[in-house]
């Protein structure tokens, strides 16, 4: 996996879970909700996919083969990031190491969810979906500049994404990072309105 300095081009692996409507209690159970840090959920994530009831790691699930040093796409299934809205969702994604998540379809939501917090939700067609489906561990490499995303093998595609999205996620930044970029002009503004 790549990225260049101003997070403009990922090329990324990717790791396939296609399961229909994953729900954001599968992404992070609410037994680990008792935070509003986004750091160190990603050992929670998939959590009752990835362990048994006595914390032991299942060896037959996906996850096993799951290299975040290579693999920064996740592939869902259908509509996922359904059900509640929780925002620890797209931060339990992003500190499992995943940095974009590409799906037939999004919960509204759960897609607002990830944009606002430098997670790039893509949507895909059937097409390109079965041929990811079809060929896991696939190279991606997605220009968020350019809205666009190469599939080695397959083809180049478009995505859209608001300009004011576009931005933040080109420098890196959540919503909240942006405004704090702003101070000084936040504090100018604020010096001449009382001035």
């Amino acid at each position: 996996m790549s990225q260049n300095s101003q997070s403009n081009m990922l090329v990324s692996k990717t790791f396939n879970l296609l399961t229909d409507n994953i729900d954001t209690d599968q992404i992070i159970p609410a037994k680990f909700l008792t935070t509003t840090s986004r750091k160190g959920l990603g050992a929670g994530a998939f959590y009752n996919w990835r362990y048994d009831e006595s914390g032991n790691e299942l060896s037959e699930h996906a996850f096993t083969q799951f290299d975040p040093q290579e693999t920064a796409i996740l592939v869902g299934g259908n509509n996922f990031g359904c059900g509640s809205s929780r925002e620890h969702a797209p931060w339990a994604l992003l500190d499992l190491g995943f940095k974009v998540v590409m799906s037939t379809q999004f919960a509204d939501i759960f897609r607002n969810n990830c944009i606002k917090n430098g997670l790039l939700p893509i949507v895909i067609d059937a097409k390109t979906y079965q041929f990811l489906s079809d060929n896991p561990v696939t190279e991606v490499t997605i220009n968020i500049s350019a809205l666009s995303y190469d599939i080695n093998g397959f083809g180049s595609f478009t995505f859209e994404l608001d300009e004011f999205s576009q931005y933040c996620l080109s420098h890196n930044y959540d919503q909240l990072d942006y405004l704090l970029s702003q101070q000084e002009k936040i504090d100018a503004y604020e010096k001449a309105l009382h001035e």
